[in-house]
């Protein structure tokens, strides 16, 4: 009598125990896809820097290879970053932002890029929070700026 009553019970536990192995799951998974993100964030700043530094002032190619384009403004490694989030900015000796680098070619020092404006959203639809993912920046050493030791300056 007691077998038959205890019937259902097996349904439930596992019911429990899957619902909270299935979060435990799908968070593993999140927390990678994050981590991925913010290793491709990092690497989108460090490609654009690098490439500002050799290509001309205001060349729009920086931001086109830090989000890994493929000839379109959206990158095709990281879902919803755009050239819009990349900002170029061209520093001085001392690291201050000089506001007009084209007409100040010769007190550029540094070539900084960063992503800005980038959040991260997560797979699960009900979870409407997204991760703001800001702070990507890398600063490097100005470099030829595209301007050749001999010839044309022609876009990267």
């Amino acid at each position: 009598m007691i077998r038959r009553l205890e019937r259902g019970i097996t349904t439930v536990e596992f019911a429990i125990v899957g619902l909270a192995l299935m979060i435990v799951v799908f968070g593993v998974i999140e927390f990678g896809r994050a981590l991925f993100v913010m290793n491709m964030l990092a690497e989108a700043s460090r490609r654009g820097a690098r490439m500002a530094a050799v290509c001309p002032v205001g060349d729009p190619k920086a931001a086109s290879v830090a989000v890994f384009g493929n000839g379109g403004g959206t990158s095709s490694v990281v879902a919803g970053l755009t050239t819009a989030n990349v900002q170029v900015q061209y520093l001085d000796v001392n690291g201050t932002p000089i506001a007009s680098p084209a007409a100040n070619f010769g007190s550029i020092r540094y070539v900084k890029v960063s992503i800005v404006g980038f959040s991260q959203s997560f797979i699960v639809p009900t979870l409407a929070t997204s991760i703001p993912m800001n702070g990507f920046s890398t600063t490097l050493p100005r470099e030829s700026l595209g301007i050749p030791r001999a010839g044309v300056v022609t876009p990267c």
